[in-house]
């Protein structure tokens, strides 16, 4: 049996997918499937179980015996969230709760850090799990925060020879874009944003830039494929004796012109990109350059490409966006 927390959401029901496609069995989800579309996420799924979150430490105590790993996906991942106590309860209380639940069972888990850990990017973007480098990191919002708050309690568990689960695999996910992300709202990608008004053929426009060092529309992101995702983590699956942090990107920082510029490619249309300006609320709190050191992942054996931009963005556009049905 294997759990994905938050296996309703974008990354979880992604990762699902990839699962059920390898052949793994008696796959369980945990999550609110709340009053709009996120039960399209899972739809397609073949489940054993959904469990709403205040059901699952029952589920969890009488299934104990039967479980191999936790996919510990659910979180609250609205970067703008100002509800700290909600943060600290699901992100790091909850969390922690996985954590000793997995160790003492004896079961493995992997869980969703994040490339917010890493604030303005001063400190690099090395993902490093000793508590020397963790501690110096600034994160620039609650979320982001929240994470790093769990990667450095691990990382403290390690350093004392604590116990700890069989395997643990953090990763600190970047900008990720693909499929089921749809109910996200103002938290989905810039692809799926846009989307609409490049199939109408209209304008679409992208954030000015406040910083001297970057035109309009050339502040850089490392966009990550879902799928690439959903590869590392069934990699991981396949490889129980790799434990660790590790960045998960495409590992190639890309401007947000070059994002709009290939969705008005996947539709074969000529660009009509314009700028705006950034809400103030956002202007001190705004990463201009994210790319994940892949050199971690890569040591320990993981060696499969990542999706090019293009390619992604294509896939994308073609399979999901621009279907009826845009579910994967």
């Amino acid at each position: 049996m294997i759990i994905v927390t938050g296996g309703a959401g974008f990354i979880g029901s992604n990762i699902l997918a990839g699962l059920e496609k390898s052949g793994y069995k008696d796959l369980v989800v945990v999550d609110y499937m709340g009053t709009g579309d996120r039960w399209k996420n899972i739809a397609k799924r073949e489940l054993a179980h959904i469990v709403l979150p205040e059901q699952m430490h029952e589920f969890l105590n009488e299934h104990k015996s039967e479980i191999d790993a936790i996919i510990h996906m659910g979180a609250i991942s609205t970067t703008t969230e100002t509800d700290v106590d909600l943060i600290v309860r699901t992100n790091q209380q909850l969390t922690w709760y996985l954590w000793e639940f997995c160790r003492d069972n004896n079961i493995r888990f992997i869980y969703a850090s994040s490339a917010a850990t890493y604030g303005d990017g001063s400190n690099g973007f090395e993902d490093r799990d000793d508590l020397e480098y963790l501690n110096k990191l600034r994160p620039l919002n609650a979320y982001g925060w929240s994470k790093a708050f769990f990667d450095r309690k691990v990382a403290r568990e390690i350093a004392e020879n604590r116990p700890t689960p069989p395997q643990y695999v953090g990763l600190k996910f970047f900008n990720v874009y693909g499929p089921n992300e749809y109910h996200k709202g103002d938290q989905q990608s810039v692809i799926a944003h846009i989307f609409p008004a490049v199939k109408a053929n209209e304008e679409v426009k992208l954030f000015k830039s406040y910083n001297p060092d970057y035109k309009d529309g050339e502040q850089l992101r490392d966009f990550v494929w879902v799928g690439d995702i959903v590869d590392v983590v069934l990699w991981m699956l396949s490889h129980q004796e790799v434990s660790g942090l590790f960045n998960v990107g495409s590992g190639v920082a890309r401007s947000f012109y070059d994002l709009a510029l290939a969705t008005w490619n996947a539709m074969e249309l000529p660009p009509k990109i314009y700028f705006k300006d950034m809400p103030e609320t956002l202007r001190g709190k705004y990463q201009y350059y994210t790319c994940a050191n892949l050199d971690k992942l890569r040591r320990v054996g993981y060696n499969k490409p990542m999706t090019t931009l293009e390619n992604g963005v294509k896939e994308y556009v073609q399979k999901y966006l621009n279907q009826s049905d845009m579910f994967l």
